[in-house]
């Protein structure tokens, strides 16, 4: 299984997008999520930091500007979705992946404080 550390410049960037409200706080993530074609489309127009930014998670031993290296998104490339951030909890807790999940579970936390 693969191990994950958990990306802070993400972390950072999230917490700035929800105090610029820069948020979807109902969506079916499961429609809403970034497929493989939007994102060779977000790489075609902006850099692997750029990308990497909206992944809390980062698969230890996987090479840099490679997507295998990038986990755990948390909006669809230009928004924080509420139910990704509830997806990241779920499956970083599912698989133990304990730093992301309490990295992903503060953010919940974050957006539920803006959002009253």
């Amino acid at each position: 299984m693969a191990t994950y550390l958990v990306n802070d410049a993400a972390v950072a960037r999230c917490r700035e997008l929800i105090d610029k409200r820069l948020y979807v706080l109902d969506s079916d993530w499961g429609r809403s999520q970034p497929d493989a074609e939007a994102q060779n489309a977000y790489l075609e127009r902006h850099s692997w930091d750029d990308y990497a930014a909206w992944h809390l998670g980062l698969t230890e031993g996987a090479n840099d500007e490679t997507k295998a290296r990038y986990a755990f998104v948390y909006g669809d490339l230009r928004r924080v979705h509420r139910t990704a951030l509830i997806a990241c909890v779920y499956r970083a807790s599912e698989w133990r992946h304990k730093d992301v999940e309490l990295a992903a579970h503060d953010l919940l936390q974050h957006l539920d404080r803006a959002t009253g």
